[in-house]
């Protein structure tokens, strides 16, 4: 649940950060900031799940290594889209923007690859 909370906070994020750069009403980017904080709150705790996952597991390699990479990359560029988005709101475009993108990408495809670890009819 924590893992598909992130993504629509950081869709959420990049969809606040395209009105604000389409209408540069300073209110979206502090929606996209706020957006992006709980991001970062459901993605760090992935994170520390995924890590007790990689501890826990038998083979070290494969889907459970970069499941942890794909979310450790997510929190860290999403930190630094938060810091971006700290700045003087016209201080954030476009570099807020890109960062957005990047960032909401790399939560979907650590989603896809977490949520597609589950089997069907059993337990993860």
């Amino acid at each position: 649940m924590l893992l598909a909370g992130s993504v629509p906070l950081f869709l959420g994020a990049l969809l606040s950060d395209i009105a604000y750069f389409n209408s540069f009403q300073i209110q979206w980017s502090n929606f996209a900031a706020w957006l992006i904080a709980g991001g970062l709150l459901c993605c760090g705790l992935a994170l520390l799940f995924a890590l007790v996952n990689l501890v826990r597991a038998e083979h070290k390699g494969g889907r459970a290594t970069l499941y942890f990479v794909l979310l450790l990359a997510t929190w860290g560029l999403g930190l630094v889209n938060a810091f971006e988005h700290a700045k003087d709101a016209w201080a954030v475009m476009p570099s807020g923007l890109v960062l957005s993108v990047i960032v909401t990408a790399l939560a979907a495809v650590a989603a896809w690859t977490g949520l597609s670890n589950l089997r069907s009819g059993g337990v993860a």
